[in-house]
């Protein structure tokens, strides 16, 4: 459904840090770098999926309300790393991993990224 999503940043190299701090983990890693944008995907993908970008109109950029971005995790030990690095590279936290009551295997935790974007790390795979 989703071709790919990017999210804003006003500071590229911190964000790059950041990213590549705690995507490797869900198995995503940097692709692409130009002095704009930062593309990461998964090795076996013929394009990046996730890009950490300056706004095109060069404002500052800011994080949804309501908006987060849930990246897929194929194991529960994958969530639980995805959120303490996040938290070691300067994210916050925005609900550590755990069973949510979406259904049995939701296993989830959720973070605020440098410049306050949300993102989760869900692992849907009974353990």
């Amino acid at each position: 459904m989703l071709l790919y999503i990017t999210l804003g940043t006003n500071d590229l190299y911190r964000a790059g840090q950041f990213y590549d701090a705690v995507l490797p983990l869900l198995g995503y890693r940097r692709q692409h770098y130009s002095e704009e944008e930062i593309g990461y995907s998964a090795d076996s993908d013929t394009r990046c999926r996730f890009w950490v970008v300056t706004p095109f109109n060069r404002r500052r950029a800011t994080a949804g309300n309501g908006a987060m971005v849930a990246l897929a995790a194929e194991t529960r030990t994958s969530v639980d790393a995805f959120h303490a690095a996040a938290i070691a590279a300067g994210g916050v936290d925005e609900g550590g991993p755990g069973l949510r009551p979406y259904h049995a295997h939701f296993y989830a935790a959720y973070v605020r990224d440098l410049d306050g974007n949300k993102l989760s790390a869900v692992c849907e795979n009974p353990e």
